[in-house]
């Protein structure tokens, strides 16, 4: 992808790095694939405020996204790639050989007109979808199955990939984007290629009216609170405030938040700090 570096015209153009969104050709979304997205402003199904900072912002269409890639063995021609709003990643709208119309996440060179395609014997090239146990040694993946038919959860945000490193029996081994080592279950399908946008992280909102239009609010520091607010708060002057945590004394900084025994403590090799962990 490129970036766009904006004239200081403005203040709010001097420090903003933008994307240029050179891979997107259309800017209206498939009607029948949107539906509509209701605002919470961080409120639950009773009125409560359960997260702060969350309101206002532009008024967004939810995006439905094949993320199952459960229409197998037939081909789909890729017609366009769009912007979508809910995530950071860019999408791909496909027409299959049906007439049926789906999106996609896109995959880092995925363009119109290529044709890609999901099943059991497809070949493993850029955007087709496949299970782990068919694909070769080193393939970089994203959009992976925990469960096979569950739908793709891990590596879906932009520029995310894993690499497939080992097959065993049951299981096929990944390098997931934190760096950890983990085992997956061999008959779960995953999209070949790099999630696209990968340099989503180096732009630069600008000025903070660039958030409100996100619907991201002001956050209060801890610090600035009164001692009845936060563990921080209070003191004479700017007072620093000691360890940082939560509202509720929660170490914010290197205390570990994994819960004890977890099931899923047995498929991970290699913890994302190099952290071996004894398998049984």
């Amino acid at each position: 992808m490129a970036l766009r570096k904006f004239k200081p015209i403005t203040p709010g153009t001097r420090w903003r790095i933008g994307n240029a969104y050179a891979e997107i050709t259309t800017n209206v979304p498939e009607k029948s694939l949107v539906e509509p997205l209701k605002k919470t402003g961080g409120r639950n199904s009773s009125g409560k405020m359960t997260m702060r900072y969350i309101g206002g912002g532009s008024k967004r269409k939810y995006r439905i996204i094949d993320f199952k890639r459960d229409k197998r063995n037939i081909e789909a021609t890729v017609k366009s790639i769009e912007y979508d709003p809910n995530r950071t990643a860019f999408i791909a709208l496909l027409e299959y050989a049906d007439g049926e119309k789906r999106y996609i996440l896109a995959p880092q060179g995925l363009t119109v007109g290529m044709k890609v395609i999901s099943g059991d014997d497809v070949a493993p090239e850029l955007g087709n979808a496949l299970m782990l146990k068919n694909m070769p040694l080193g393939t970089i993946v994203h959009n992976i199955e925990l469960q096979p038919g569950q739908g793709g959860k891990m590596a879906r945000s932009a520029g995310s990939s894993a690499q497939l490193t080992n097959k065993e029996e049951k299981y096929a081994v990944l390098k997931l984007p934190s760096g950890e080592l983990r085992k997956v279950l061999i008959n779960c399908y995953a999209t070949v290629g790099v999630v696209s946008n990968s340099d989503h992280n180096l732009q630069s909102m600008g000025k903070a009216g660039r958030n409100r239009w996100r619907g991201i609010r002001p956050r209060t520091r801890g610090v600035a609170m009164n001692p009845v607010d936060h563990p921080m708060g209070g003191g004479e002057g700017k007072a620093s405030g000691g360890h940082p945590r939560s509202r509720k004394g929660l170490y914010a900084k290197g205390l570990k938040t994994r819960k004890k025994h977890k099931p899923s403590d047995k498929l991970i090799i290699q913890r994302r700090n190099g952290t071996k962990l004894a398998q049984s």
